[in-house]
C-alpha cells in the first residue's frame, strides 16, 4: 500500500469484531473508525462491552470474528507490544517498590533505550504532567491523582501514536476527576496523540471527546459528536443514558398529531411553566433538586417518563401541587415502535 493511499485510511478500524465467552456476548458486530489525533471515547452502563472492545483493540484478548487494523496493519492476531499503543489503567499499575523517576522509565530501559535518552524523556514527561520534583518518591507518598499523573507519564514517555485508556479516573474523588480529565484532554492535544478512552461517566465522555461510541448489551448504539448524541439520539436507550437528567418519554397517543405506538422525547430545557390553563400538560410536581445556578423540578403527568423541567437559580416550588407547562413541536425528537429515532 502506499504512503499517499496509507494517509487516506483511518488510523484504526474495528471491522464487524466479536468477542464471546463460552457462546454467551461479549460484544458483536463491532465497527467503528477511528481518525488519527481524535479523542474517542468509549460509553456505556457496566457491562456493556466497552472494556472488552477497548481490551480487543489492546490485543489482551483476541476476536472471535471480524478484523483490527491500526495505522494501515492487521494487528487482528498480533501481540499487544506489536501493535505500537500505550496504555493507562484505572489502577494505576505502578511498582510500588519503584520511584516515580523508576516506574515511569521503566519501559524504556526493558527496551534499552540509552541512559541519557531515558532521562531526557522523562524529564520532559514530567514537566508536562506537574511532576518535576516528585523524582524519588514511592507512589506510597503520592495522592492518588499525582499517582494517575506518573502513570500518564509513563505514556507519554513511551511515544506511541495511540493511547488506550481505561476508567483511568474512577478511583479519584470528583474534584481531582474535572482536574485530571483537563489536563488529559491538554496533554492529548499538545502530543497530538490518538485516545481511545472508557468511562461509564457522561460527563467524562461528553466533555473530552471528539466522537462518542455509545455501547448496550455488547452492541454500538450510536457513534457520534456530543452533540449528534445529545440533540439527535438515535434511540430511546441513547436518549434515556445522554443527558443530566435524561430526555424524557411521552407517549405519542398524548399530543395531537403523532402515532400512538411513537414515543416523543423531549428535553428539560425545552420545557417552560405558564399561566393555568395555557399548558398543553398539567403536571403535578414530584420533586425539587437545587443544583446551583439552577433548580430541577421533577414533574409526573400520565403517558410520561422522566418529565422534568430547568429554572434558573433557587425555585423550590411546593411538592405535590400542580402547574401547566408548554413546549414547542420543533424541539421534540420522534422515535418508532422500535425505539428508534424518525425525525432528522
Amino acid at each position: 500500500m502506499s504512503a499517499e493511499s496509507l494517509n487516506d485510511q483511518p488510523f484504526v478500524v474495528l471491522q464487524d469484531v466479536a468477542k464471546r465467552w463460552n457462546g454467551q456476548l461479549g460484544v458483536e458486530e463491532i465497527s467503528l473508525e477511528i481518525e488519527e489525533g481524535s479523542f474517542v471515547a468509549l460509553l456505556g452502563p457496566s457491562g456493556c462491552g466497552k472494556s472488552t472492545t477497548l481490551r480487543l483493540l489492546a490485543g489482551l484478548e483476541l476476536p472471535d470474528e471480524g478484523e483490527i487494523v491500526i495505522q494501515g496493519r492487521d494487528v487482528t492476531s498480533s501481540a499487544a507490544s506489536d501493535r505500537n499503543l500505550s496504555m493507562v489503567f484505572q489502577s494505576y499499575a505502578l511498582f510500588p517498590h519503584l520511584s516515580v523517576a523508576e516506574n515511569v522509565v521503566f519501559g524504556l530501559k526493558v527496551r534499552r533505550v540509552p541512559k541519557a535518552e531515558r532521562r531526557e524523556k522523562m524529564e520532559r514527561a514530567l514537566e508536562i504532567t506537574g511532576l518535576l520534583g516528585f523524582e524519588s518518591r514511592k507512589p506510597a507518598e503520592l495522592s492518588g491523582g499525582q499517582r494517575q499523573r506518573v502513570a500518564l507519564a509513563r505514556a507519554i514517555v513511551a511515544g506511541q501514536p495511540l493511547c488506550l485508556m481505561d476508567e483511568p479516573l474512577s478511583n479519584l474523588d470528583a474534584k481531582l476527576r474535572n482536574s485530571v480529565r483537563k489536563d488529559i484532554k491538554k496533554l492529548q492535544r499538545d502530543l497530538g496523540i490518538t485516545v481511545v478512552y472508557v468511562t461509564h461517566d457522561q460527563t467524562e465522555a461528553m466533555s473530552m471527546a471528539d466522537k462518542v461510541v455509545l455501547m448496550k448489551d455488547g452492541r454500538i448504539q450510536q457513534i457520534g459528536s456530543p452533540d449528534d448524541l445529545y440533540n439527535r439520539p438515535a434511540n430511546t436507550f441513547v436518549a434515556g443514558f445522554v443527558g443530566a437528567p435524561p430526555m424524557a418519554l411521552i407517549d405519542g397517543e398524548m399530543l395531537e398529531g403523532f402515532l400512538p405506538d411513537s414515543k416523543i422525547g423531549l428535553r428539560a430545557e425545552h420545557v417552560s411553566i405558564v399561566p393555568a390553563g395555557s399548558g398543553r400538560f398539567t403536571c403535578r410536581i414530584s420533586e425539587c433538586e437545587f443544583l446551583g445556578s439552577e433548580t430541577l423540578i421533577g414533574l409526573q403527568h400520565p403517558g410520561t417518563t422522566g418529565l422534568t423541567l430547568l429554572q434558573p437559580g433557587l425555585s423550590l416550588l411546593e411538592e405535590n401541587t400542580s402547574i401547566d407547562i408548554n413546549f414547542e413541536d420543533q424541539h421534540l425528537h420522534i422515535f418508532n415502535t422500535d425505539g428508534q429515532r424518525v425525525n432528522a
